[in-house]
C-alpha cells in the first residue's frame, strides 16, 4: 500500500515504523472511520522498561496523537509464566507483589509519552487505558478454558513458531508452562475485543505469530475484525542490538538512569542512524528532520544533540532536557565539571592511601568490571582530570583532587563521572 489516508498510518509509514500488518489496507479503512481502540502488551519483568520497548511507545504515542485510543496492557498474568520469544532459557518466576512494583514503576514511563484516563468506559475515546491481563487470566477455570479455546489450536502448528523453534533448535528446554504463553496472549486480545472494543494489536516483529494466534481466535469466537500491525526489531548501523551497551542496556526510568546518561546516549548516535532515531524517537515534523539529514561532517553533531534533546524530552521531560543539555555543554565544549555528572563518593582517608584508578573507573560506573578497566587503561582510554592514565597500577589519590575539591574520570572521550571527597 503505498499511501494510506489515515493519519496514523500515514505518519507511521512515513516515519518507518511499519513492518507487517495483516491488512493494512482494512485497518486504515477502519481508522478513517473514526478513533480505533489498538494495544501493545508489556511484562512486567523489571520495573522499568528499556530502549528496546520505545519503538512500542512511540506507536502508542503517534495513536493518540492521531485521535486514537492507545491500550497499554500490563501483563501481571503472563509475567508469571514468561514470554519464550527470542530466550534461550525460562524467565526467574516472580512474586504478585513484586510484579505490582513493576507495573508501578513502568506506569510513571507511559504518562511521559501518552495522556491516561481513570475511567473504563469503551466508548470513551479521548484517554490512554492501562489494563491489567491479571484480572481475567489470574480467574480463569481450567477446564472450561481448555473447552473454549483448546480446539482452535493444534501442537503442529505452535512447534512451528519461531519462540517455540529456537528452543527445540538449541536443545534448551522449554516447559509446558512457557508453551501455554502465546494461547494466554491470544486469549488476552479476545477479552480486550469483547471488553474495550480493541481492533489492533501492535508489537515488534518477534510477536508476529503471537498476533496472528489472538486475531484468529478472536474472529472465530467473536466473529469480530481484528487487526494485527509489527515494527522492525531496531539495530544501529553496525549492526548492534538498539538499547544495548557494554554497560548494560539503556533503562527508560530515572531511578535506573539518570537523564544525563540517557541524553548521552542518544547524543552518541552513529552517524548513519541520526535521521532514522530522528523520525523513529522523536515527534520533530519531518520537514525538519530532512533538514537535519542533510548535515554531513562536524555539523552532524548539531543533529546529534537534537535528537538527545528531543528524546530525552519526550521521555523525561523539558527541566530533565534542559539539565542534561547544559551539563553535556558543560563538559564538553567549556570543560568544566557540571554538577549532574554521575558522582562517587570517596572516604579521604581512603583517597590519602591512594586507589587504584580501575578500581575507580569501575565504582563509578564508567566500566562494568575491573578486567574492562584495566583493558581501557592499557588501550589508553582512561583518564584523570584529562590527563591520560599511565599505567593499571596507577592509583588516584587526594593530591588529584582541583580546587572543588573533586576529581574528574573519564572513560574514553565521552564518558565521565566526578569523585568528591565523602
Amino acid at each position: 500500500m503505498s499511501s494510506p489516508k489515515s493519519d496514523f498510518l500515514r505518519i507511521l509509514q512515513a516515519r518507518g515504523f511499519i513492518n507487517q500488518c495483516t491488512d493494512l489496507e482494512g485497518l486504515d479503512a477502519l481508522a478513517m472511520e473514526g478513533p480505533v481502540t489498538g494495544y501493545v502488551g508489556y511484562d512486567a519483568t523489571a520495573d522499568s522498561l528499556h530502549v528496546g520497548s520505545l519503538v512500542s511507545i512511540m506507536m502508542l504515542h503517534w495513536m493518540q496523537k492521531t485521535g486514537h485510543r492507545p491500550l497499554v496492557l500490563m501483563g501481571g498474568g503472563t509475567t508469571k509464566i514468561g514470554d519464550p520469544s527470542g530466550k534461550d532459557v525460562a524467565r526467574q518466576m516472580l512474586s504478585d507483589d513484586g510484579i505490582n512494583r513493576n507495573i508501578q514503576g513502568i506506569r510513571k514511563i507511559f504518562e511521559q509519552f501518552i495522556e491516561f484516563s481513570d475511567a473504563r468506559d469503551p466508548s470513551d475515546h479521548a484517554k490512554a487505558l492501562m489494563v491489567n491481563n491479571a484480572d481475567w487470566l489470574d480467574s480463569l477455570p481450567y477446564i472450561p478454558l481448555l473447552r473454549e479455546i483448546g480446539p482452535h489450536f493444534t501442537i503442529n502448528r505452535m512447534l512451528t513458531f519461531d519462540s517455540v523453534k529456537l528452543r527445540l533448535d538449541r536443545e534448551q528446554p522449554l516447559t509446558f508452562l512457557e508453551f501455554n504463553y502465546m494461547i494466554l496472549q491470544a486469549y488476552d486480545f479476545m477479552e480486550l475485543s469483547r471488553t474495550y472494543g480493541c481492533r489492533l494489536q501492535m508489537g515488534g516483529s518477534d510477536q508476529w505469530g503471537n498476533i496472528i494466534n489472538g486475531i484468529e481466535l478472536t474472529r472465530r469466537k467473536t466473529q469480530t475484525e481484528v487487526f494485527g500491525l509489527t515494527t522492525n526489531l531496531i539495530t544501529t548501523a553496525s549492526g548492534q542490538k538498539m538499547g544495548k551497551t557494554h554497560s548494560g542496556a539503556i533503562w527508560l526510568n530515572e531511578e535506573r538512569l539518570s537523564a544525563y546518561d540517557y541524553y548521552q546516549f542518544w547524543r552518541n548516535t552513529e552517524d548513519a542512524d541520526v535521521g532514522r532515531f530522528l523520525k523513529l524517537f522523536t515527534d520533530l515534523p519531518l520537514p525538519e528532520i530532512a533538514k537535519l539529514e542533510t548535515l554531513q561532517g562536524q555539523e552532524i553533531n548539531e543533529a546529534k544533540k537534537i535528537l538527545a534533546f528531543e528524546a530525552t524530552r519526550l521521555c523525561r521531560g523539558k527541566k530533565a532536557a534542559e539539565s542534561a543539555e547544559a551539563t553535556a555543554r558543560k563538559t564538553f565544549e567549556e570543560g568544566t565539571l557540571a554538577s549532574d555528572l554521575p558522582t562517587l563518593a570517596v572516604p579521604r582517608g581512603r583517597l590519602e592511601t591512594g586507589v587504584a584508578a580501575f578500581v575507580l573507573l569501575n565504582e563509578a560506573g564508567l566500566c562494568a568490571t575491573n578486567g574492562e578497566a584495566r583493558r581501557l587503561i592499557k588501550g589508553g582510554g582512561a583518564r584523570i582530570n584529562d590527563q591520560k592514565i599511565e599505567s593499571e597500577t596507577q592509583e588516584v589519590t587526594a593530591a588529584d583532587l582541583n580546587s572543588d575539591g573533586l576529581i574528574k574520570l573519564s572513560a574514553g572521550k565521552k564518558k565521565h563521572a566526578v569523585i568528591r571527597l565523602a
